[in-house]
């Protein structure tokens, strides 16, 4: 029998996703299970989308252009414009959801054996577009202690080497929910202008922002238009997470032409996610107001009712609608996997994804899970009840 690839063996399983099997045996013994495990909100795509889809006028679903369609990338640029953001639909390659424009951007700035620096816990994909590129992710370590702020620079310059060619941040984060102050987002740009590295910055997640705390792009940073490249995506802000639509961002030219040809070399994003994407653009201030006041209620309520369980601790998300939680466990990849297969309160449960997952350093995480307030808060106060009673039947349990 031919063996599997090296790297195929390699591929770490998606820690969010790797339950599914367990939730579906639970489901078919009739348990309703409240996924707080993944980031798929319950907010209604806007219409102006999915009119978009439904009443477009094509004959023909043909390629567009390897870019992204033009009219949708000057959109874009207008949309950048409007948040202190100067670029050009140039400098913009539109890509199969943030997830190919990560891929893209290392594959165009590293090469196999270069080092990235990742404060972790970190979006768990971020190492198999590493692998996939062949690339070597270096941690540092931030701390649900101080909430996952930023580690100091002075431990970013311990893991400098001459293999060391970028950075990545997610602001705000997933799977933290901390928003990187602009000072902060300042002190990494003193690191990548001494050591000449690229910055990639993932900014998914720009809209969801809270308690008058603001969003700062690393485009507005200064002096670094060839270190900086923006990874960006309409699934979280619309929505719409299916239309598979995101953007690789820089004011890099060079960048930007060794990206297209990995874009030119995929054909092209898909068409009718471009269509809802660029109809996207038009959304109204009222749907984002509505959709910030219901994020904002579910946070306040999951954060409190987690922070009165004995022996959790749940850090005040800044942005995002995501949180780390510390849980009194043994095994968060066991206490997940128990909760689907063993449990169940008023013929519920809930699934959660173990922190392992977001940690490239084994051992971190143990006694974390990350949690998704993506439901409603009903749907959310079931949750939260059902956790609560787990805990305290959880055999492993830890205080």
């Amino acid at each position: 029998m031919p063996k599997i690839s090296e790297k195929g063996l390699a591929m770490p399983a998606s820690p969010i996703r790797k339950l599914v099997p367990f939730a579906e045996e639970a489901k078919r013994k009739g348990r309703k299970v409240y996924h707080l495990n993944i980031g798929q909100p319950d907010i209604p795509t806007p219409q102006v989308a999915l009119e978009a889809i439904r009443h477009h006028d094509l004959k023909v679903v043909e390629y567009s252009h390897s870019a992204g369609n033009e009219s949708y990338r000057k959109g874009l640029a207008s949309y950048y414009k409007g948040i202190g953001v100067d670029i050009t639909h140039n400098d913009i390659i539109v890509t199969t959801g943030g997830s190919e424009a990560i891929t893209i951007a290392l594959m165009s700035c590293l090469n196999p054996g270069d080092e990235v620096i990742i404060p972790e816990p970190f979006y768990a994909n971020y190492n198999s577009f590493a692998l996939q590129a062949g690339v070597v992710v270096k941690p540092i370590v931030s701390s649900i202690q101080n909430d996952f702020a930023l580690p100091p620079i002075s431990e970013f310059e311990k893991l400098i080497s001459p293999k060391t060619k970028g950075i990545i941040i997610c602001n705000p984060n997933n799977p933290t929910g901390y928003l990187y102050s602009q000072q902060e987002i300042e002190q990494l740009a003193t690191i990548v202008k001494k050591h000449d590295l690229y910055l990639f910055s993932d900014e998914v997640y720009r809209e969801f922002c809270y308690d008058g705390n603001t969003h700062f792009s690393v485009m507005r940073l200064t002096g670094l238009d060839n270190n900086i490249v923006l990874i960006d995506s309409v699934s979280k802000r619309y929505s719409m997470c299916g239309v598979r639509i995101g953007a690789l961002i820089s004011r890099n030219k060079e960048v930007i032409a060794t990206a297209m040809k990995f874009a030119q070399a995929r054909l092209s994003p898909p068409s009718f996610g471009q269509i809802a994407a660029e109809a996207a653009l038009n959304t109204p201030p009222e749907y984002f107001k509505e959709v910030y006041d219901e994020y904002i209620n579910r946070r306040n309520f999951m954060v409190d009712a987690l922070n009165k369980m004995e022996g959790v601790y749940c850090p005040k998300p800044k942005g995002a609608f995501y949180s780390v939680v510390k849980l009194p466990i043994d095994d968060s990849d066991k206490f997940a996997q128990w909760l689907l297969e063993s449990f169940e309160y008023k013929n519920q449960t809930v699934m959660v994804a173990p922190a392992t997952g977001f940690y490239s350093t084994k051992g971190l995480g143990k006694n974390e899970v990350r949690i998704a307030y993506v439901l409603n808060t009903e749907d959310l106060r079931n949750a939260m009840e059902c956790l609560e009673v787990a805990l305290k039947q959880y055999p492993g349990r830890k205080l």
